[in-house]
């Protein structure tokens, strides 16, 4: 059955770090990009960062280059998003998807159409 399973949000005061994972079961995430997404209470869901697990490109948000590292891990079939310099404005939901389909193209990375598979979430709190 596939499965993705986001872990590692927390509470955290501003200007901390966290890495979040997003494990992967039931398919091989070398063979599909892999996006990291949040939602924000009241707002609508917002692309952070994807990877081209194929050949390791990475795209970021403008809110998060420079922060954020996004990485994969082939032998434990897991991507992982490295936070830091965490800001108040970060605090959201955090979920990771796939595209199974095929439709990423690097042109198209933040476009959360293309990404059939998500995970539940995991709560990232950014507060002092």
């Amino acid at each position: 059955q596939l499965r993705l399973v986001e872990s590692g949000g927390d509470l955290v005061k501003p200007g901390g770090s966290l890495r979040l994972s997003c494990v992967a079961s039931g398919f091989n995430l070398h063979w599909h990009a892999i996006g990291w997404f949040r939602q924000a209470p009241g707002k609508e869901p917002e692309a952070v960062s994807t990877i081209n697990t194929r050949d390791g490109t990475t795209y970021y948000a403008d809110a998060v280059k420079g922060r954020f590292t996004i990485s994969r891990d082939a032998a434990k079939n897991t991507v992982y998003l490295q936070m830091n310099g965490l800001k108040p404005e970060d605090t959201a939901v955090y979920r990771c998807a796939t595209d199974l389909s095929f439709e990423f193209n690097g042109d198209n990375w933040f476009n959360k159409n293309i990404y059939d598979a998500w995970g539940q979430g995991t709560q990232v709190t950014v507060s002092s």
